[in-house]
């Protein structure tokens, strides 16, 4: 089966191809962190117009890339939910339209869906049942997963999420849009030992997360230190390491609970260089994305999407996006 995956949640236009039988046949990506870095983050309105100019070309290179033609694509993933409602409209109404035309089904796919089943794009890939930390600006989560569609939540952010926190700190000390990337580059270069900030919840009986104080800890450092470069490096390496103590911690607690062997990390944070190596350091069975797959994308929807045609997925009637929608029922 072939699915034609489309991705218009944010700032990135993704559009991929994916054969159920092959794998990912192509897939392409454009990125607007050059024209919302001028304004400090996301402006929705320019989003979504971007997005329109984006995603019919992004396709016809897709299909280009791939050698298939438009008619053999047996059906369409986009992504309805969570997001910037009027970029998720961009990637819905295509969807929907081209699928109409092709008299082909259309489905709508949770965009964390897409992230929790991306590393499954790369070799080797996990077998369920795992159990995944799902790691970006908006979330902070810890699932059991026994197979596409049967998660249950382990732990949740209570307030910010720990991509959020980073790109809140990054602006802090003065780096630019994106700034969770950014700050873990400064990171690199300081000094572990200068400075210390607190690990919320770490030894909390609970598999949640809280890094709003921690945010709040960074700032009064900030203010209350010389604000030259070695000193910056300094906090962000003192930050980051909060961050990624709690995350191995929780994360390795909540796989040896549930009894499982496997870990999965995804989500834009899966990226961090310093978490993959301390959770590579623990001993266990980790898998990633590749390094292409953490950010927004296409290919992830196409997957997912394909998962659930297999499923039995039943086609969206009309079409429509959630800019709020829970992966998992409460």
């Amino acid at each position: 089966m072939l699915v034609l995956g489309i991705e218009t949640s944010c700032d990135e236009t993704g559009v991929a191809l994916y054969d159920t039988d092959h794998g990912l046949l192509a897939h392409a990506l454009h990125t607007q962190i050059a024209m919302h870095g001028e304004y400090g983050g996301v402006v929705p309105e320019l989003a979504s117009r971007d997005h329109i100019r984006r995603v019919i070309p992004l396709a016809r290179k897709v299909l280009a890339e791939s050698g298939k033609p438009l008619e053999e694509v047996d059906g369409i993933a986009y992504t309805m939910g969570p997001g910037l409602a009027g970029a998720l409209l961009v990637g819905a109404s295509f969807g929907a339209s081209l699928g109409f035309a092709l008299g082909k089904p259309a489905i709508g796919v949770h965009h964390l869906e897409g992230h929790l089943l991306s590393p499954l794009l790369s070799k080797p890939s996990p077998d369920f049942p795992f159990v995944a930390l799902l790691v970006s600006g908006g979330h902070t989560q810890l699932i059991r997963v026994d197979g596409v569609g049967r998660y249950r939540l382990l732990g949740d952010t209570l307030d910010d999420a720990a991509g959020e926190a980073f790109d809140k700190t990054a602006k802090l000390l003065g780096l630019g849009y994106p700034g969770g990337a950014a700050l873990s580059r400064l990171a690199g270069r300081g000094n572990p030992s200068r400075f210390h900030l607190p690990r919320p919840m770490l030894n909390s009986p609970d598999f949640d997360f809280s890094f709003s104080g921690l945010k709040t800890a960074a700032l009064t450092l900030v203010r209350n230190q010389a604000e030259d470069e070695e000193t910056r490096a300094d906090i962000a390496r003192a930050f980051q390491d909060a961050i990624v103590d709690v995350l191995v911690k929780k994360s390795v607690k909540a796989l040896r609970q549930c009894g499982l062997e496997r870990l999965v990390v995804a989500g834009g944070v899966s990226a961090n260089s310093e978490l993959r190596k301390r959770l590579d350091a623990e001993g266990i069975e980790v898998y990633y994305p590749d390094l292409q797959y953490c950010t927004d994308n296409g290919a992830m929807i196409a997957l997912a999407g394909a998962m659930r045609y297999q499923m039995g997925a039943v086609p969206e009637k009309g079409f429509g996006v959630r800019a709020r929608w829970d992966l998992i029922a409460s």
